[in-house]
């Protein structure tokens, strides 16, 4: 695989950090799996507070309530090319800190694996997939679980 490059930030105020030496293995995998490996791939990935999470939902899709990750894709399948020496910024995942340690103890698992899974599956949005149907939503649990299992992100 071409080089990375994983962007990590942590919102002010927030008492927690990013696992860089577990979450970059794990969106490496995710790429590999789903992109050519004859360019450079870069990815951001940020975590925020409910309110931010919030305002960031009903600006980009008007809907005022926290949620546990939105992805923001920056592929358009447009024909600009990029000099071969520039990464293809993928784009944006931004993670809730408060939902995914909510989501961590009523699931009966880990933060790091929430927040684990949280990564994974805004990953797979900024790659196109969905999970508006049953068979969207399989597709996708499959791909969640392909990347996160090898890398011991287990329930």
């Amino acid at each position: 695989m071409s080089p990375l490059r994983l962007e990590l930030s942590v919102e002010d105020g927030l008492e927690t950090e990013w696992d860089e030496a577990r979450i970059t293995p794990l969106v490496r995998s995710i790429l590999e799996r789903q992109l050519p490996p004859s360019r450079d791939y870069a990815i951001s990935l940020h975590l925020v507070s409910d309110a931010t999470i919030r305002a960031l939902n009903a600006e980009h899709r008007g809907k005022d309530a926290a949620t546990d990750v939105l992805s923001f894709p920056l592929l358009d399948n447009s024909d600009f090319v990029l000099p071969p020496d520039h990464s293809l910024d993928l784009g944006d995942v931004v993670i809730s800190y408060e939902r995914a340690s909510e989501q961590a103890a009523e699931y009966g698992h880990s933060y790091d694996r929430e927040l684990a899974y949280l990564v994974a599956h805004g990953v797979l949005h900024i790659l196109g997939y969905d999970h508006e149907n049953a068979a969207e939503r399989e597709l996708m649990r499959a791909k969640e679980e392909e990347a996160l299992i090898p890398l011991g992100f287990t329930r």
